[in-house]
């Protein structure tokens, strides 16, 4: 009996210590750190894994809090979010950004509250957990605890939403990237998440900002036109950017490269509106030698306009992740199960390619 526990005890250990490793990778360039912020008290407290891109100097900054979607599966095995690409866009226009791993997630402690078929019960513990590290954030002497922006992406979009129904000091507006949850097992789940917005627009006051893609294939067109006319009939206030479609899936338009030219002028015209800074502040923080070398590596291979858009594209994702090439094709993924089989299949397409690893997380594993 004892070989058995020990062989777990070992698998839980590669498991920590590989969890660890990937989480050493931090982005100097953006001033990137991850700490642990304190959600209650006593013995029900829970410690939320919270990351930081801050500018150089001393601010006070804005604040942007970016809150996570939720990946099929168990919580607990999601990575970090990190959301490369909206991060530099505030960071160098002086913003302060932060993303928690709410309770449950990742390396948060705590568990996961699904709430049933009760989409509105899932949101509300979602946004204490956003305010927990709110309160901790606005603590900090870099911090402008009078000019904070929430925003959030799928199910961080829905954490959002929630947020707003109650009032924070400080908090001037929202923004909601295709928000929801979407509970197939549960009948009638659209009515329950049309019913979630409604009751969200009853309580929220604050500006909202909201970005839905017709080619979603999480929410059917009908179901976000609900979810927006019963928020607002009840009282809320919600300036919808419909963008049409977006590549294979609008779902994820807001993580990607190429979904920068649909959101920022919007995000910025917003931002305007709410008294907040847009203009681009000279470049002042230190290269990332990590980066740096993996710029230098893509250089040096024979790509194509196309790959090296993809590998450009590839630098700004998030972790896990991984990039395939061949000597005349290549591809990548982020995040979910298996990145690297994930990469290499979209290398080969439907083909009989010979691809290979070139990229994984951020080491350089291969050459063509």
């Amino acid at each position: 009996m004892k070989k058995p526990v020990l062989a777990i005890l070992l698998v839980l250990s590669v498991i920590s210590l590989s969890s660890r490793a990937a989480e050493s990778v931090l982005d100097k360039s953006l001033n990137e750190e991850v700490v642990f912020i304190k959600n209650g008290s006593g013995i029900f407290s829970t410690e939320l894994e919270t990351t930081f891109f801050k500018p150089v100097g001393n601010g006070p900054f804005p604040l942007v809090v970016i809150n996570h979607g939720k990946e099929s599966g168990n919580p607990r095995f999601q990575p970090r979010a990190r959301y490369i690409v909206a991060a530099r866009e505030f960071v160098k226009r002086d913003y302060v950004v932060m993303i928690p791993m709410r309770g449950g997630f990742s390396r948060s402690s705590g568990s996961y509250i699904a709430g049933g078929c009760n989409i509105e019960g899932n949101s509300s513990p979602q946004a204490k957990d956003v305010r927990a590290a709110l309160d901790y954030a606005v603590t900090l002497p870099y911090v402008d605890k009078q000019k904070i922006l929430v925003m959030g992406q799928s199910h961080g979009g829905l954490t959002t939403m929630a947020f707003g129904t109650q009032p924070y000091p400080g908090v001037r507006g929202l923004v909601n990237f295709a928000g929801g949850l979407r509970l197939s097992d549960c009948g009638a789940w659209e009515r329950s998440l049309i019913k979630a917005f409604e009751s969200f627009g009853e309580k929220n006051r604050f500006p909202t900002l909201w970005f839905y893609g017709d080619n979603d294939s999480y929410w059917p067109k009908g179901t976000i036109a609900e979810m927006h006319s019963h928020y607002v009939g009840a009282g809320g206030t919600a300036r919808m950017v419909a963008y049409g479609t977006f590549k294979g899936d609008s779902h994820g338009m807001f993580g990607h490269r190429d979904g920068l030219v649909i959101w920022w002028p919007e995000v910025e015209k917003f931002l305007v509106d709410l008294g907040l800074p847009t203009q681009i502040l000279p470049a002042t923080a230190e290269t990332d030698p990590v980066i740096t070398r993996l710029q230098e590596a893509g250089n040096a291979l024979a790509l194509s306009d196309h790959c090296k858009e993809i590998y450009r594209t590839f630098l700004d994702a998030d972790y896990p992740r991984a990039f395939a090439v061949s000597d005349k094709t290549c591809g990548y993924a982020n995040g979910g199960e298996d990145p690297k089989k994930r990469a290499m299949d979209f290398c080969r397409g439907k083909k009989e390619i010979s691809c290979k690893l070139f990229v994984v997380d951020d080491s350089v594993v291969g050459e063509l």
